[in-house]
C-alpha cells in the first residue's frame, strides 16, 4: 500500500519490495565484502586508490580504505559508515566488521530461501550476540600488563597494516611512547605522542624519540645549531615591533623626533628582551650550560640579532600543542610575561639541535629527565610510505592504550572465533522454535575470519577449518598458522587482541546485520526526482 502511495504522489519514485528490497542489501553487504576480503590479516594484500586528480593511496588499513573510497551502493554506505565508527571508537576491527555483516547476510540468505522469516532470524541474532558477549567474559585473558605483553597486542595489530620487518620496528617505538606518557590512574592522551614526518633515509629507520621534534629552526644564521646541557624557557610573549590598536598619525618637524619615536616604541620590545638575557646570565654565568627560548608568538630580526649576540637559540610561532608537550618534556612552566623570570620556570634538555633536510628544518629537543610526552619521528623515501606508516602508528598507539584500559586480551588469529563458533552451536540446542536458526546462521558467520585468514595466506579454508575444529576439540585454544595453514596455539606465539575490539564487533555487526534484514522497502523518492528532466 504504502508503494503505491508513493508511485501516486511521485511517479518517478523508484521503489523495491519484499524479496527485491533484501536482495538489493544482501548483495550490496557481500560486493563491500568482497573488496575487503583480501586485505584480512598479516598476509592480506593492498589496495591502490586513485583519486579524482590522479593522486594515489597505497593502503591495507580498512578504515583508510573504507573513508577513501567513493560507495555509491547505500547498504554498503551504510556498513562502511558503522565499521569507521568501530575504528573511531576502538582503533581496529574494521575489515572484520564488514566481513562479518557480509557474512551475517550470506548465512541468513540459505534461511530465507527456506521460508523463515526475516524477524526470526534477528531473534536468533540477538539471542547469540547476548551468548557471545557473555562467552568472550569468560574468554578473555587477565595478564599482568607488562611491556612483553604491550610488545604482543602493538604487533599483532601492527602486522596486518604493514610488512612485517617494519611492523617489529614500529612495534618498540609505539609501546615505548605510550609508556612514557602513561601516568598510573592517569587517562592516557595519545596527543602527547606527537607524530612527525621526514621524507629522509628508509622506512625501517622510524624511531621515537624521547624528546620533542619540531618542524621549524632558529631564524637567525649567527644562533648556535646544537646546544647541549640546555636551559629551556617556554614563553607566550611577543617579542616583535607592532604597531598601535589605534589608527593615529604623527607630524614631525624634523627627523630627529622621528628617531626619538621609533626609539620609544623599540624600546618596550628591548626592555623584554633585557630580562630575557638577565635571567640567561643569571644561570649561565660561569658554567658552559646552553640557553634555549621558545616562543608561541613571534620574534623580530633585530630581536633575533640580540638574542643570536648572547648566544641564545630561539624558535618563534612554535604550535600551541607543542607549547604544551614541551613543558611535559622537558619540565618548567610556559610564561606569559616576562616580568616574573625566575629560574624555577625553566625546563631542561640535554641535548638541543638543529637538522636542516632540503629546505625544510627540524628542531630536536632530546636527552630529557623524565619525558612524559614524547615523538615518534616517522621517516621513509617518498609520501607514500609515510602515509601508510602514519596509519599504522595511529592505530598501534590505541591498541597499546586499549590493552593498558583493558586490563583484559583476547587470544587472536582467530582463534575467538573457532572457540565461540562451537560454544553457540551448544547454546543453539537450548534455544527453543524457530530461533535457533538464527544462531546457527551468527554460528557459522563467525568462521568467515579464520577461512578468510587462511585463505589470504594461500591455503584451502576448509582444510584450515577443519584442522583448528579438531584440535579445539581436544580442548585446546586454536588459531591460524599462517606459515603452514596447520593449527597453532596463539598464547605461545604471543598473539593478542584486544578486548574491546571484539566486544564492539559483537554489537555492531548483529545490529546492523539486523536492521538490513528486517528492510522490506526501499523508496528512492526526494525531491530531486520530482523536477522535470532538462
Amino acid at each position: 500500500m504504502s508503494s503505491a502511495a508513493v508511485q501516486l504522489a511521485n511517479p518517478k519514485a523508484e521503489v523495491a519490495r519484499r524479496g527485491q528490497a533484501l536482495q538489493i542489501n544482501i548483495t550490496g553487504a557481500l560486493g563491500l565484502q568482497d573488496v575487503l576480503r583480501t586485505n584480512l590479516g598479516p598476509k592480506g594484500t593492498i589496495k591502490m586508490l586513485v583519486g579524482g586528480a590522479g593522486d594515489i593511496k597505497l593502503t591495507k588499513d580498512g578504515k583508510v580504505l573504507l573513508s577513501e573510497m567513493q560507495i555509491q551502493n547505500p547498504t554498503a554506505a551504510m556498513i562502511a559508515r558503522a565499521a569507521t565508527a568501530q575504528d573511531d571508537v576502538t582503533g581496529d576491527g574494521t575489515t572484520s566488521n564488514v566481513l562479518m555483516i557480509g557474512e551475517l547476510l550470506k548465512q541468513a540468505q540459505r534461511y530465507l530461501a527456506e521460508g523463515v522469516h526475516p524477524r526470526v532470524l534477528t531473534e536468533g541474532f540477538e539471542l547469540a550476540k547476548k551468548e557471545s558477549l557473555l562467552f568472550l567474559e569468560e574468554f578473555k585473558s587477565k595478564k599482568a600488563v607488562d611491556r612483553e605483553l604491550l610488545l604482543n597486542v602493538a604487533r599483532t595489530s601492527l602486522r596486518t597494516k604493514v610488512r612485517e620487518e617494519l611492523a617489529d620496528t614500529l612495534t618498540e617505538a609505539v609501546v615505548d611512547a605510550v609508556l612514557c606518557i602513561h601516568s598510573e590512574g592517569q587517562p592516557i592522551d595519545l596527543h602527547m605522542v606527537e607524530i612527525m614526518k621526514m621524507q629522509h633515509k628508509s622506512d625501517t629507520d622510524t624511531k621515537l624519540i624521547k624528546g620533542l621534534v619540531m618542524d621549524h629552526g632558529a631564524r637567525h644564521p649567527d644562533m648556535p645549531k646544537k646546544v647541549k646541557d640546555a636551559f629551556v624557557l617556554t614563553l607566550n610573549v611577543s617579542l616583535e615591533y607592532e604597531k598601535s590598536e589605534i589608527n593615529s598619525g604623527f607630524f614631525y618637524s624634523n627627523a630627529e623626533q622621528r628617531e626619538k619615536l621609533v626609539e620609544s616604541e623599540r624600546r618596550f620590545v628591548d626592555a623584554k628582551l633585557a630580562k630575557i638575557v638577565e635571567l640567561k646570565k643569571a644561570v649561565c654565568d660561569g658554567n658552559d650550560k646552553g640557553f634555549v627560548v621558545i616562543n608561541q608568538k613571534g620574534i623580530d630580526p633585530l630581536s633575533l640579532d640580540v638574542l643570536a649576540k648572547y648566544n641564545i637559540l630561539a624558535l618563534r610561532r612554535a604550535k600551541r600543542r607543542n607549547m604544551e608537550r614541551l613543558q611535559l618534556c622537558c619540565g618548567g612552566t610556559a610564561q606569559n610575561s616576562v616580568d616574573d623570570l625566575t629560574p624555577d620556570v625553566l625546563g631542561y634538555a640535554g641535548l638541543v639541535y638543529e637538522h636542516v633536510l632540503g629546505e625544510e628544518k627540524f628542531t630536536f629537543v632530546e636527552e630529557v629527565a623524565k619525558p612524559l610526552s614524547v615523538t615518534i619521528l616517522i621517516t621513509g623515501p617518498h609520501a607514500h610510505i609515510l602515509n601508510q606508516i602514519n596509519d599504522a602508528v595511529r592505530d598501534g598507539l590505541r591498541a597499546v592504550k586499549n590493552a593498558i584500559e583493558d586490563g583484559y586480551v583476547v587470544a587472536g588469529a582467530g582463534a575467538f572465533h573457532v572457540a565461540l563458533h562451537k560454544h553457540l552451536n551448544k547454546f543453539k540446542d537450548t534455544v527453543k522454535g524457530r530461533p535457533k536458526f538464527g544462531v546457527q546462521a551468527f554460528a557459522e558467520a563467525l568462521l568467515i575470519v579464520p577461512k578468510v585468514l587462511a585463505q589470504n595466506a594461500g591455503f584451502d579454508p576448509l582444510d584450515t577449518i577443519v584442522a583448528l575444529q579438531e584440535e579445539h576439540a581436544n580442548g585446546h585454544i586454536v588459531g591460524v598458522d599462517l606459515s603452514s595453514g596447520e593449527a597453532l596455539d596463539p598464547v605461545a606465539e604471543g598473539i593478542w587482541d584486544n578486548y574491546r575490539v571484539h566486544r564492539h564487533l559483537l554489537h555492531s555487526c548483529s545490529v546492523i546485520a539486523s536492521n538490513l534484514l528486517l528492510v522490506d522497502e526501499m523508496m528512492r523518492a526526494g525531491r530531486s526526482s520530482l523536477r522535470a528532466e532538462e
